[in-house]
């Protein structure tokens, strides 16, 4: 029987989750999504979420706070579209 899912078996990109704080205070999480670094605020229910293109191979421990934060401050909040 075909594969109807059309769906890949290996495993997607890498996933980790890296939790932050900037510097303001406020707690991120950050995830590497393919080409993208999505994050989220968690202890703020305005703080909203922004992505940014960045070029890794994984979000792992080489990856600064500092870097984190920058990436942070230039990438534009993700807007609701109607």
């Amino acid at each position: 029987m075909p594969n109807l899912s059309g769906g890949s078996t290996t495993p997607s990109s890498q996933s980790t989750v890296r939790e932050f704080v900037d510097e303001s205070g406020k707690l991120w999480s950050a995830v590497l999504r393919g080409d993208a670094l999505i994050f989220t605020a968690i202890d703020a229910t305005r703080g909203g979420t922004r992505a940014i293109t960045v070029e890794l191979n994984a979000l792992d421990d080489s990856v600064s706070d500092d870097a984190l934060r920058a990436w942070l401050d230039a990438a534009p909040r993700i807007g609701t579209l109607l």
